[in-house]
């Protein structure tokens, strides 16, 4: 595995200690190009545009999930990762899906 890779599953792992590398993969593949750029690679919780996106793009599209579950597990992981104040896009959207029961269409 890449280590660029390693990383990203650290950072998961840190929350989700069983996270599975086939998930995070299917993430990692997802956001592509996106995680090239520093601050495309963040989530910011204090952003409505930025969380609009997240339930728009990701939760919505790629997860199926309805506004409302969407917004619920968004505004949960917003709170289990407050004390980081970096959060990685990669982790953030691996426990949106584990929050809203989800990581099941990732697999």
């Amino acid at each position: 595995m890449s280590e660029k890779f390693l990383k990203y599953a650290e950072g998961v792992r840190k929350y989700a200690p069983d996270a599975e590398d086939a998930v995070i993969k299917k993430i990692v593949g997802y956001l592509g190009i996106a995680l090239q750029s520093r601050d495309a690679s963040l989530v910011s919780c204090s952003d409505p545009k930025e969380l609009a996106r997240v339930r728009d793009g990701f939760c919505k599209k790629k997860l199926g999930l309805e506004e409302g579950e969407a917004d619920a597990a968004i505004s949960a992981v917003c709170e289990t990762m407050k004390g980081d104040r970096q959060k990685a896009r990669v982790t953030f959207y691996y426990l949106v899906a584990e929050k809203s029961g989800t990581l099941g269409k990732l697999a």
